[in-house]
């Protein structure tokens, strides 16, 4: 099956979960990762502003902002389908971009470069216990993990996972699954 119609897909089956079902995943996900010392020990975290049906960030952003950590968001390049990451202390430093995309406004919010950013949560549809993944089709991520250099993890719920999906020479795999059931070290799940 091709990389789009396992986007499809797997939205579909996103899309029909009931609000209070994903509400009560996302906690377990978020929670476990709260816990984990790849969290723990890292003071700034790169994540989206997830909209339904992904994992809800929002969550995990005022979580952060509680305990002192740093939350950087990123913001989209379209003409080189590059992003570049800002540091968010407040919802209202954000701006919709098309559709249901929060971006930073970069005029209220601090670049961050990839160097500081400790843990970085990359989103996706589809994944791979191996740690590759369906994102949502502008290769953005792939691009920006090219020259990431700290952790990588994804909030997955275990419907997300699949046994194999196809893999190209620019696909960069995430470090960390992490789904409302189990952390998954994804290297060792690799050939």
């Amino acid at each position: 099956m091709d990389k789009s119609t396992s986007r499809k897909e797997m939205l579909a089956k996103l899309n029909a979960m009931p609000e209070e079902v994903h509400t009560e995943k996302t906690e377990k996900i978020i929670q476990r990762l709260a816990e984990d010392p790849i969290f723990v020990n890292a003071a700034t975290i790169g994540m989206t502003i997830s909209a339904f049906p992904e994992v809800d960030t929002t969550q995990l952003i005022d979580y952060c902002w509680s305990i002192g950590k740093k939350v950087a968001a990123p913001k989209c390049i379209p003409s080189t389908r590059g992003m570049d990451f800002y540091i968010l202390t407040d919802y209202s430093e954000l701006e919709n971009v098309y559709m249901k995309l929060l971006e930073p406004r970069i005029d209220k919010s601090r670049y961050a470069s990839p160097n500081e950013i400790d843990l970085m949560i990359v989103p996706g549809v589809v994944f791979s216990k191996s740690g590759y993944r369906i994102g949502f089709g502008g290769g953005y991520y792939d691009r920006y993990l090219s020259v990431y250099e700290g952790k990588t993890a994804s909030l997955v719920f275990d419907m997300q996972l699949v046994e194999s999906m196809p893999v190209e020479n620019h696909d960069i795999p995430v470090q960390h699954i992490i789904t409302e059931n189990e952390w998954i070290e994804t290297i060792g799940w690799r050939k």
